[in-house]
């Protein structure tokens, strides 16, 4: 009797799409993932359908001009529409395991799920890394590798969403450096008040940036991901802390709280432990955190290639054998053009930079 088996194409295939089925469902930012222009890290697979090496995502501003109200012709008084583009460059991102005869052997799994956890593992922190360096990085560079030249030039660009502490006074003249040696321990931790204001800074920055909407509830919200000594005083603040007895188990099941996370203000606050320090660059020497506030589009992310496996031949006379995993994506924080041209004067499109205290426990 002739059997019918699965060919191991297929069985490859099918196990790759389980992967990144379960790398979606575990990624820690997948509440904030989405294809469309309401998610903070807006999604796109363009490339996987067609051959290049970057995805254009398009901002067209809104429409300004007052109705007309039959006075006067609509024919040669019609409003322009602006738009940006924001090019975003995908990457090759792999990785592999090696497994012994052995190992396989005493396994009740394959090969492939035998890695799978390590390699799970390590593509969520590598996204994690990722998601935190593009929060922080100036105009493309990361934060740690930028100039102080270019983080002025990003500063004068970005001043109207930028926020050094408590009081935007922090910065008097776009000098990157001084406006953070501004920062004390005393005034300019994170506190309600201090994201109250963020917030406003949101909803009033040209071009504004706009929270997101939550499907089927009448909310919208930003999010804000703070570094954890930053949100260590914000959890310890009075204030917040009589708020979140009164938030309501609805709001706490929302798909955006995460275990931990605060409510203030419309405001979601997100401890992310992997933050950097910024050591010493504060009043008297101390340590700055940052906290970014998140409305819609954010960041981009970019899919040439989702996940797939590859298997290597056998090594050391046949006792080992390997799985690798790779993608071909890129991940940016979106900016867009304030300037003459398309992309002269880049500013960050969906979200407000604070900079805080974060000295940490005596």
């Amino acid at each position: 009797m002739a059997k019918t088996s699965a060919a191991t194409g297929l069985t490859v295939q099918q196990w790759d799409d389980r992967y990144f089925s379960e790398y979606l469902r575990n990624n820690p930012f997948k509440p904030y993932m989405g294809t469309g222009e309401n998610s903070i890290i807006q999604v796109k697979e363009n490339l996987t359908k067609k051959k290049g090496d970057s995805i254009t995502f398009a901002l067209i501003n809104k429409l300004t001009n007052g109705a007309n109200d039959g006075t006067t012709p609509l024919v040669g008084n019609e409003e322009k529409m602006t738009s940006r583009s924001h090019k975003l460059t995908v990457g090759l991102r792999r990785n592999a395991v090696t497994v012994t005869e052995f190992d396989e052997q005493i396994s009740a799994i394959g090969l492939r799920d035998a890695a799978k956890p390590r390699l799970m593992d390590w593509s969520m922190e590598q996204d994690v890394d990722r998601v935190i360096a593009q929060l922080g990085s100036i105009n493309g560079v990361a934060y740690g590798s930028a100039s102080e030249t270019q983080k002025d030039a990003w500063l004068v660009d970005n001043a109207d969403r930028v926020l050094f502490g408590a009081a935007k006074s922090n910065n008097g003249s776009n000098d990157h450096s001084a406006a953070l040696a501004n920062i004390d321990n005393t005034n300019d931790k994170l506190t309600p008040e201090a994201l109250s204001l963020m917030k406003r800074i949101a909803l009033s920055a040209n071009p504004k940036i706009r929270p997101i909407r939550i499907e089927g509830k009448n909310k919208r919200y930003f999010v804000v991901f703070a570094h954890p000594l930053a949100f260590r005083d914000l959890k310890n603040n009075s204030t917040i802390q009589q708020a979140q007895r009164e938030v309501s188990v609805t709001m706490q099941n929302n798909k955006l709280f995460q275990g931990g996370d605060l409510e203030w203000d419309g405001m979601i606050i997100h401890e992310v432990d992997e933050t950097p320090t910024l050591s010493g660059v504060g009043a008297a020497g101390i340590d700055v955190g940052r906290a970014v506030l998140c409305g819609a589009q954010a960041m981009g992310l970019g899919i040439a290639k989702r996940w797939e496996t590859r298997e290597k031949k056998e090594d050391d006379f046949g006792n080992e054998k390997g799985v690798g995993i790779r993608s071909i994506d890129g991940l940016d924080k979106m900016t867009f053009g304030s300037g003459s041209g398309d992309t002269d004067d880049l500013k960050d499109h969906g979200c407000v930079t604070g900079y805080f205290a974060a000295v940490a426990d005596s």
